[in-house]
């Protein structure tokens, strides 16, 4: 089975998709295929990828949560590559919900970590971004801070999603 790899646009610009096995195995805020190839490939040695409209359905589900259907994040299968420290940390950003926000070090302590920078290393690291929603994740003192696809595009996310922000 190939994996699928293709682009989507959204209102916070054009997203790059893969999915393997019908689970998204990488969100990336831009539309570079030579770089999603290049990850692809580390991930999933020898296993082809070829181009697909809707890779894993994830257009269709986003298409919904630009929509206003915020909880539908929730619905979509993913796949994470990372250590089992990462996936931890991964895992714990999924049951921070749509229209909430949690610190790093609120999601340092779901996991049991002491390290609240492992955590933020971590999260910038989540190669399913907005589906696995990092963007969730704020300063202590409830300011934004940093955010692979920008801050623009993490308020953006926010305040979308009703999230309130300091």
């Amino acid at each position: 089975m190939a994996i699928e790899l293709g682009e989507i646009d959204t209102p916070v610009g054009a997203l790059t998709v893969a999915a393997r096995s019908g689970r998204v195995c990488l969100l990336h805020f831009d539309a570079s295929e030579r770089s999603a190839r290049a990850v692809l490939g580390r991930w999933y040695p020898g296993e082809p990828v070829k181009a697909a409209k809707d890779p894993g359905a994830a257009g269709k589900a986003l298409q919904r949560y630009f929509a206003g259907e915020i909880d539908v994040l929730d619905t979509i299968d993913v796949e994470m590559n990372g250590t089992d420290f990462q996936k931890r940390v991964w895992s714990a950003l999924r049951s921070v919900k749509a229209g909430q926000t949690a610190s790093y070090g609120t999601l340092a302590r779901r996991i049991g970590a002491a390290a609240v920078r492992a955590v933020g290393a971590a999260n910038g690291a989540n190669p399913v971004a907005i589906i696995v929603p990092c963007h969730r994740i704020i300063g202590a003192d409830g300011t934004l801070t940093g955010y692979g696809g920008g801050l623009r595009r993490k308020e953006w996310l926010l305040n979308h999603e009703g999230a309130r922000l300091f």
